[in-house]
């Protein structure tokens, strides 16, 4: 008897002989967790008469708790066998071991334990006792079980979210493949236990039942896996058997071992037969469970079978690595979802890799090349570039099987704007044009135009003319970035073609690949120097490691030292051309300049210096010049010891075109006649100089706006000014007026921020409104940035105490300041409520809504009821963005140890209850948008991990105290919901916590469970809320609740309202709704008069024309602000009258529903006939027998009960019409 984890070991021996495996096996011997080698040997467990029939299973037997082994010592003996697999805690192999313990003492119970962990996996809440497991077919107890499985919202163990999830679909494919493995030389050939675990499985994965097919399907394909490796280890054995016996029959009589070959006979007459047991296995889940679901209605199921059968062909290519298998692979690439096709071609990757799988790989890539060719396009991303990494493989693999037009068709994806697919791409170009050495390369040398790179070099300039996509080099350097660096980093090479002479017999550059490999160059340089892709590609800049910063510096200083000499000469050779001159203008962006001190290269500065003011003189093309201004500009650093010396060239020259522009411009005016052509050229060359400078260069002491207004006015008075004079004209004109702008004092602010909301109001998208399409040109929509600056500014500005405005002193002056401010906020709020911004940067507005209630209390309101009226959703998701602000902020000053009694807590807890008085009574209407809102506040509860570690709560869980005051808010069949959705991020060890750090969680969930069965609505009048509450203790609870008639419960109820929000995608924006065009006036003071409880509040934006108050004033401000406050209490308690009169009237209503019915929940069910249909029109799908290699003298394994795997019997049509979920 040989210990079980000594497998691996005797797997070992095995290869060696029988000799060593009896030797070394009996040396390690234990007590426990034995299996009988030589009851396998013999074979005693196969046969008919050991075998129970379903009637005598688990007769006298019940199901055991799990009480031995490593289990019990852990207290966990209570626990079934899926619990402890969810857990985690215990290892695998212990879990294992102990099971073949209780399988060995009695192996009905243990199985029935173990088909109970597959039902349990399921998420099915039913169970297999052991009086169904003796007189039940496996058909009954399948039906049986659908009809007990109780489960709400359709969720199942594999298809929920969370970590405790993903580690449990983890733990149960690996606890199959260890009890295979450790059941490998026994237990699984002893005709009972494999029997009834595939027969269940095969039964299972034809359910209608999504959760059990999918769970089957996995468990299946998993124990196929696990069987397939026990299949290649019994070949490897076999195949040393064979080889010993040929060995020691060999040799001569005298020398040969009668015994050994007799034991050598009877060791490989014993593997081949365990060799058919496990192809018979094999073949009964291919059959049984493979074919069926590798076309299921499902994709997560159709992904399990693909990515299984790649691991078959990989692990046993000998017997799987065949175009039977293969076409599988080849009809699921033209699978629907995107998720199937992308692992069709990660297993066809694995596959596609080794080099000694290529010549089995021939005809199917034959087959479906042009298929995979075209994934390329695929509108996966992730698809396509799986698909172009597929394509590099096969290319490794042989240069003939792809031709020139399906690499054509790779290559063009180099300048894709996804990022991964231009990179997988690069790549495919990269082994396809540049790995290809001859040799005729190998006496090359290393430097020089002459070199390999250079050669190579050449390359990239042709197939970058060839593209035709010339404006797009940067692209083309990013695809190639990843693969081919160092040589587009050989700078000196690309200089060397570009200066140095050809020799004897070489081919000279072309003037447009000059070209070409000067903006190659460039693009190079930058991305070398800035470490980020293109402008159009990727996220944009991200933080750098401490590696990537050196070798960027590295590079920068090589570049600077590189350049700084050949720049000067590159534009002294190309300074006509203005295209060459304007990308190599651009390389002192990119230079360090520190090293034009440190190494003394000061004359290379002097020469670079003469060559640009030579092409500014030559030039009047615009982009030459401003390449020209820019590059002053970069040299022009007061933080470097060069400045003084450019800075006196950069003054010399503007001062020379501008006496030059105003000697032409005098002439020109003193004539008073059409100034002739050349007049007109200069003047026009001129002014374009001086234009491009000043758009870099601050030129205000010149004083050109009097310059250009004399010339400017002449042409209207006139009327013969040429064109493009007046449009640079104006053009140095707006530059002017913007320098000068820039210099503006901070003291016109206020003023220049409300000047810029209505501007931004006029040209909003309500412009085009009322047939008036004409101005759509005229639309204006802020960016993210400038949004950002006007709310920061709201932030500065606005909501600043009385005592820290100290521009006044008296009262008088206090209140016109207030005034100023609540302008300024009203300003923006229209901003908002008008979607000329985005909804959600009123959240820093929201949050201020308690501590500046007297001040700015009316406009937030009626700004979060205007916000409501365009879309509630988002309004909700702004409400809790704001909560979720100031609790992160109280983080930060109070750590993540503070006391929910703080006065910050306490003070977001009362925001929260004020947002929630704003949903008002009708949770009909509000229904989604406060679903919503929980669950954008779950998600940030449980969003950041536990900052005490594994076990301790969240760092946000405390939110869930503040988001329990919108609970009441939730219908009660919302909670239900929303409680549901609250487990999937809770753990098993969470639901048992009672700390005192734990109890927001068990609030919010008592919040949610309170009045489950009550659907009550409290009313709350606004300001009275707490008072109100007192005053109807004493009135009974029938009087509170409130009931819908059944025709607008069943109209506003529906299942999928109620579950619509947990699974929301984000859409897309919302067509704003068309409001009534503002009143621009938010710069002038608000009349008091006009402000009236019963107009809601609307006085903050339409504001009156009259005079500003002035201090004289002051008694009747403070008078007027006295009887507003007497109006507002007035009409609350009016408001409070209305809302309970409304109230009474409901509760007497008739016909109301006593009872709400439970939420219809749907699910897409599949039924036996519904197949997807066929990929390939008229493909052979007939199935085949797994045949391993070599097989002899197979014997045929007795047939499996029939009605394990006859669909049509496991469920009758009783049981279709049931709805599952």
């Amino acid at each position: 008897k040989i210990h079980a984890p000594e497998i691996l070991h005797i797997h070992t021996a095995l290869i060696t002989g029988p000799f060593c495996l009896f030797r070394e096996g009996y040396s390690r011997l234990s007590d426990t967790d034995l299996e009988d080698l030589e009851g396998r040997n013999g074979k005693s467990g196969k046969g008919k008469k050991g075998k129970k029939t379903l009637g005598e299973k688990l007769k006298g037997s019940e199901v055991r708790g799990r009480v031995n082994g490593h289990h019990q010592e852990n207290d966990m003996e209570n626990l079934s066998l899926f619990e402890i697999v969810k857990l985690g805690k215990s290892a695998t192999q212990s879990v294992v071991d102990d099971w073949i313990e209780s399988y060995k003492t009695d192996r009905d119970s243990a199985l029935l334990e173990l088909i109970n962990f597959f039902i349990h996996c399921s998420g099915c809440k039913g169970a297999v006792s052991s009086e169904m497991f003796r007189h039940m077919q496996n058909s009954e107890i399948i039906r049986k079980m659908t009809e007990e499985f109780d489960e709400d919202s359709g969720d199942y163990p594999l298809a929920m979210a969370g970590p405790v999830w993903k580690k449990f679909k983890l733990s149960l494919c690996e606890f199959i493949a260890v009890l295979v493995r450790q059941c490998q030389y026994s237990i699984i050939y002893d005709e009972y236990m494999m029997d009834t675990v595939i027969s269940l499985l095969t039964g299972l994965s034809d359910s209608q039942v999504r959760a059990f097919r999918h769970t089957s399907t996995l468990a299946a394909m998993k124990l196929m896996t696990a069987l397939v490796n026990v299949a290649l280890n019994l070949s490897i054995n076999l195949d040393n058997t064979q080889r010993q016996y040929e060995t020691e029959r060999n040799k001569s009589i005298g020398k040969r071992a009668n015994e050994r070959l007799e034991l050598l006979l009877q060791k490989r007459k014993e593997l081949q037969e365990n060799q058919d047991e496990i192809e018979n296995m094999m073949n009964a889940i291919f059959k049984g469970v493979f074919i069926h679901r590798y076309r299921d209605v499902i994709a997560e199921i159709r992904v399990v079978c693909i990515e299984e059968i790649g691991m078959w062909m990989k692990m046993y290519s000998e017997a799987f690595l065949n175009d039977s298998y293969l076409k599988y692979v080849g009809w699921t690439m033209y699978d629907k979802q995107g998720e199937v096709r992308l692992k069709c071609l990660t297993a066809l990757q694995g596959l596609y890799y080794s080099r000694e799988l290529n010549a089995r790989l021939e005809l199917f890539t034959s087959r479906f090349k042009d298929r995979i060719v075209s994934m390329t396009l695929d509108k996966e991303y992730d698809v396509a570039v799986q698909a172009i990494k597929l394509l590099t493989l096969v290319l490794q693999s042989s240069d003939e099987i792809l031709m020139a037009e399906d690499c054509e068709s790779v290559y063009h994806l180099v300048y894709s704007a996804h990022r991964p697919v231009a990179v997988a791409a690069g790549e495919f170009l990269y082994k396809k044009l540049f790995t290809h050495h001859g040799p005729e390369d190998e006496g090359r040398p290393r430097r020089g135009r002459q070199c390999l790179n250079a050669n190579l070099i050449r390359t990239t300039v042709l197939f970058f003319l060839e593209s035709e996509l010339h404006e797009h080099g940067a692209y083309l350097v990013d695809s190639l970035w990843d693969c081919a660096s160092e040589l587009l980093k050989d700078w000196e090479s690309m200089i060397s073609l570009l200066l140095d002479e050809p020799y004897p017999g070489e081919e000279a550059l072309t003037d447009a690949q000059e070209a070409a490999l000067i903006e190659i160059m460039l693009c190079a340089v930058r991305q070398t120097c800035e470490c980020h892709p293109p402008t159009g590609r990727g996220p944009g800049k991200r933080v750098l490691t401490a590696k990537e910063k050196k070798t960027q510096l590295d590079d920068r200083t090589k570049i600077t030292e590189t350049f700084t000499v050949a720049l000067p000469l590159l534009l002294a050779k190309y300074s006509v051309d203005p295209e060459k001159v304007t990308n190599l203008l651009r390389f002192p962006q990119y230079f360090d300049l520190e090293i034009y001190t440190t190494g003394r290269l000061e004359k290379h500065l002097d020469a670079l210096l003469r060559q640009v003011r030579d092409v500014v003189e030559k030039h009047t093309d615009t982009d030459v010049l401003e390449a020209c201004s820019m590059t002053f500009h970069a040299l022009c650093n007061e933080e470097f010891t060069i400045y003084n010396r450019v800075d006196i060239v950069r003054s010399q020259m503007i001062d020379e075109q501008i006496d030059k522009f105003h000697r032409l411009l005098e002439d020109v005016l003193q004539e008073g006649e059409e100034p002739d052509e050349d007049d007109a050229y200069q003047v026009l060359s001129t002014l374009k100089r001086i234009t491009a400078f000043h758009n870099a260069h601050d030129l205000t002491k010149w004083d050109l706006f009097t310059s250009n207004y004399k010339l400017l006015n002449s042409g209207l008075q006139n009327g013969d000014m040429p064109e493009q004079i007046v449009a640079h004209a104006l053009q140095c004109t707006h530059y002017v007026i913007l320098w000068h702008l820039a210099k503006v004092s901070e003291g016109s602010a206020s003023k220049a921020f409300t000047i810029l909301c209505d501007a931004l109001l006029i040209f909003s998208y309500q412009i085009v409104a009322s047939g008036r399409e004409a101005l759509e040109p005229l639309v204006f929509s802020p960016d993210a940035s400038l949004q950002s600056e006007l709310i920061n500014f709201i932030l500065d500005h606005v909501f600043v105490d009385q005592d820290e405005d100290s521009s006044t002193d008296d009262e008088a002056g206090k209140i016109e300041a207030l005034h100023r401010r609540r302008n300024l906020l009203a300003a923006f709020c229209k901003l908002i409520i008008y979607n000329v911004v985005e909804m959600k940067t009123g959240a820093d507005i929201f949050k201020q809504y308690m501590r500046y209630y007297n001040d700015y209390g009316d406009i937030i309101k009626e700004t979060m009821s205007k916000a409501r009226q365009i879309d509630k959703i988002q309004c909700a998701k702004t409400l809790i963005l704001s909560l979720q602000q100031l609790f992160n902020e109280m983080l930060n000053d109070l750590g993540c140890n503070f006391d929910r009694s703080a006065s910050a807590f306490c003070g977001i807890k009362e925001l929260a209850r004020r947002f929630s008085l704003t949903f008002g009574l009708d949770q009909i209407k509000t229904r989604e948008a406060i679903a919503m809102l929980h669950k954008d506040g779950i998600e940030f509860a449980f969003k950041e991990p536990s900052p005490q570690g594994e076990g301790g709560p969240p760092l946000n869980l405390a939110f869930l105290d503040i988001l329990s005051e919108f609970s009441s808010k939730l219908l009660r069949q919302d909670k239900k919901t929303v409680h549901l959705y609250l487990e999937r991020f809770m753990t098993f060890q969470m639901a048992l916590q009672r700390d005192d750090c734990w109890l927001p969680l068990i609030s919010y969930r008592n919040s949610l469970q309170t009045g489950a069965d009550d659907d009550t609505l409290s009313v709350i009048s606004g300001m009275s809320s707490r008072s109100s509450t007192r005053s109807r203790k004493s009135k009974p609870p029938a009087a509170s609740k409130r009931k819908l008639p059944e025709g607008t419960y069943e109209s506003s109820c529906s299942s999928s309202d109620v579950s619509m929000w947990v699974n929301r995608e984000h859409s897309g924006p919302h067509t704003p709704v068309m409001m009534s065009s503002p009143h621009i006036v938010s710069t002038v003071l608000r009349d008091a008069k006009k402000l009236r409880p019963e107009q809601g509040y609307m006085g903050v934006y339409s504001m009156s024309n009259e005079t500003p108050h002035t201090p004289l004033q002051q008694h009747s401000q403070v008078a007027w602000m006295m009887a507003q406050k007497q109006q507002q209490e007035r009409a609350s308690l009016q408001y409070s009258k209305m809302r309970g009169h409304i109230q009474h009237t409901i509760r007497r209503g008739s016909g109301l529903m006593e009872d709400d019915e439970e939420p219809i929940v749907e699910d897409v069910m599949m039924s036996s006939e519904e197949r997807l249909d066929d990929l390939n029109e008229g493909m052979d799908f007939d199935t085949m027998d797994i045949d391993l290699p070599p097989s002899k003298n197979r014997r045929e394994r007795s047939e499996l009960k029939p009605d394990y795997f006859d669909p049509a019997s496991i469920m009758d049509d009783s049981v279709l019409n049931v709805s599952m979920f």
